[in-house]
């Protein structure tokens, strides 16, 4: 608002947030009937699963709700030595880039597919906001089974959203910077000149799930923060939230807040897709990672892309519209219709609610306000269906019920407000604890929400767990949202810093997850079928070990004549059937982690031995009583040494080999 100036909202933000005072009524917030409502018997199942990013570690975690337990912890764009992700042989090419292998990133937000603007429980997309890159999940198997990397793109904060049938999985990116067809050598005071702002759309195999870079939108040279796909009459366009509208290049916090409005750009992409056809667009030359994870060899590739179409501002130019948005917007979100484009301006005392009719009217009606780097604004009134009024301070982001309601996280203010989409009034606010950020209700994103609950994900937690030494645990709460008033029900920590969530019905995945891979489907080259497959086998400096393990040996499970210097790849098949029997395998002196490998699958871990000595290798994940018997010895020689290259089980003579020739076994 006009009267509302920068510094205040700053002062007050600073104040808040160094207090950290408790908001009031939280003593009797929680409702009585909390614990019986949250409580899941032991043998019991959550309703729901919940998939929160990871934040800071690069990972997805998976949360039970309404219980609030951790599940799991699913590797993503970072090593994970649990269970070897980015350290097998298998998996290091998921974590290749045009720079490289980058082992770690900044997860921020998360998409699940739908069809029909209904979650489908296909697929989890996640994107990586440090090195910009999309990530798909397989619901099947809980596993990262491919990584695109993002060409023209710096902070890929503005994704990854859907499309309402999963067309496409569209990014914004965070940083304005230079095409990678343009010289990135100019002075950081040129951003006016040389910076762009570039919108990916990825095109996802309605059947495989399989990602390609369909195109790309070169915009303004202005930060996306958010987005959200239209829904139903909405369908065809796409929404982003837009700040630093006066291209700022420092000092941010001051000098991209001097406008009174920034943008929220609207997109035809049903369009842009018809002129992408059409021959429309420029080849860029550029660098881009695609890895992919074959379910049946075990094993990714990474391939790296060397072109991208990219959409100029003037082929979009009866496409692509600016709409006025109250200062610094995060949020960009569309209700359950695909009428209502809710934004968040973060320094405004007001939320703003844009009519996708009026929108559509005034682009016919050609009621523009001005242009914006030949990108046409549409006047703030001609858009605008209303303004939800001091509704609290510092809104973020909203979520939809299905049942005409709006809930809008307040960062400033520490609370959670509901209001009625149609008549803009506020219902309902409860405090959370503290400096919230994203929401999420089950399916909110989504034309059929399964509302009953709402998470508020929450940036500080000051006082709500045992303390940790400067840094505290990061908040989750969960919110009772059946009735006509919130109920606060659960508190229950995440990993730091939970950013966006989805969830959906336990049921919806449960029934069609793999337990374990068949043995006879097992295409890995090195995979060993059964015991008597096993064996040993040297290439010059490279050994590959063939081994199994089931319950509770592996075979071979004595080695000798390896030599200190050579390369020994472990190429492990677990022989169990049974569903939740993983094996583990590690060595001794090892530098990367160990395997966890899956009934039926087969993971390969490279070991460099560095002095000669005996080392000891063991399964690391407990699988029946004799886990601890689950053992063996490797055997190095100082390297140049002629020591046999022999292995067995049980010292049975019919499994030892003398010594052999390079590339030979006996």
């Amino acid at each position: 608002m006009k009267s509302l100036k920068f510094f205040g909202w700053s002062a007050l933000m600073s104040i808040l947030m160094m207090t950290g005072c408790k908001p009031k009524g939280t003593e009797n917030a929680v409702s009585g009937d909390a614990a019986e409502k949250v409580y899941v018997a032991p043998g019991k199942y959550d309703e729901f699963y919940n998939f929160v990013s990871g934040g800071f570690n690069g990972q997805v975690n998976v949360y039970g709700l309404p219980s609030g337990r951790l599940l799991k912890v699913l590797p993503v764009f970072s090593q994970n030595p649990e269970n070897g992700y980015g350290y097998s042989e298998e998996t290091k090419p998921m974590l290749q880039t045009s720079h490289g292998f980058i082992p770690w990133d900044d997860q921020h937000h998360l998409s699940l597919s739908q069809t029909n603007g209904e979650v489908d429980g296909r697929w989890l997309f996640a994107n990586a906001n440090n090195t910009p890159r999309v990530a798909r999940l397989d619901l099947k198997t809980f596993k990262t089974v491919e990584i695109l990397e993002l060409p023209n793109s710096a902070g890929n904060h503005s994704s990854p959203f859907l499309t309402e049938n999963t067309e496409y999985v569209v990014a914004g990116t965070r940083f304005a910077v230079p095409t990678d067809d343009k010289n990135g050598d100019v002075p950081i005071n040129s951003m006016k000149e040389n910076f762009k702002g570039v919108l990916s759309f990825i095109g996802i195999n309605k059947d495989s799930g399989d990602m390609d870079l369909s195109f790309q939108i070169e915009a303004p040279g202005i930060n996306f923060d958010l987005s959200h796909a239209g829904k139903g009459k909405s369908h065809d366009w796409f929404f982003f939230s837009c700040y630093n509208s006066e291209k700022a290049n420092t000092l941010l916090e001051v000098n991209a807040s001097q406008n009174d409005k920034d943008f929220i750009l609207a997109v035809n992409w049903v369009k842009a897709a018809e002129l992408v056809k059409a021959g429309k667009g420029r080849k860029v030359q550029t660098e881009y990672a695609h890895n992919k994870f074959d379910e049946s060899t075990h094993s990714a590739t990474s391939t790296m892309k060397k072109e991208v179409t990219v959409l100029s501002i003037d082929d979009m130019k009866e496409a692509m519209y600016l709409i006025p948005c109250p200062k610094s917007p995060h949020g960009c979100d569309v209700d359950p219709t695909g009428e209502y484009i809710v934004a968040s301006g973060k320094l405004a005392a007001l939320i703003p609610v844009f009519s996708f009719d009026k929108i559509q009217k005034a682009i016919a009606d050609k009621a523009f306000a001005s242009d914006y780097d030949g990108v046409h604004v549409i006047k703030y009134e001609a858009a605008l269906h209303g303004e939800v009024q001091k509704p609290g301070l510092g809104p973020l982001h909203t979520e939809f019920d299905g049942k005409g309601n709006g809930y809008t996280s307040m960062f400033v203010s520490s609370e959670v407000v509901k209001w009625d989409i149609k008549s803009l009034k506020v219902l309902d606010r409860q405090p959370t604890f503290y400096s919230v950020g994203h929401l999420m209700i089950p399916g909110g994103d989504s034309k059929k929400p399964f509302g009953k609950y709402l998470v508020a994900y929450n940036k500080i937690t000051k006082d709500r767990y045992l303390p940790t030494g400067p840094e505290l645990a990061q908040s989750a709460q969960l919110f009772d949202i059946s009735g006509d008033k919130m109920k606060l029900l659960l508190d229950f920590p995440t990993f730091g810093e939970p950013h966006y969530a989805q969830a959906c019905p336990g049921d919806l995945l449960s029934k069609n997850q793999v337990k374990f891979f068949k043995i006879a489907d097992n295409k890995n080259p090195y995979v060993t079928k059964g015991e008597a497959e096993s064996k040993v086998v040297r290439e010059g400096n490279k050994v590959h070990v063939y081994m199994t393990s089931i319950r509770s040996h592996f075979a071979p499970d004595n080695i000798e004549g390896i030599r200190v210097g050579d390369e020994v790849y472990f190429h492990v098949t677990n022989l169990e059937q049974d569903w939740d029997v993983p094996h583990g395998f590690a060595i001794k002196g090892n530098e990367n982690a160990e395997l966890l490998i899956m009934p039926g699958e087969t993971c390969t871990l490279k070991w460099v031995p560095k002095k000669a000595g005996m080392y000891p290798m063991y399964c690391t994940d407990f699988c029946s009583a004799l886990h601890q018997e689950m053992q063996g010895y490797v055997r190095v020689s100082p390297a140049g040494s002629n020591t046999p290259l022999i292995y067995s089980l049980n010292n049975k003579k019919d499994n030892a080999v003398g010594p052999v020739k390079e590339g030979e076994t006996k």
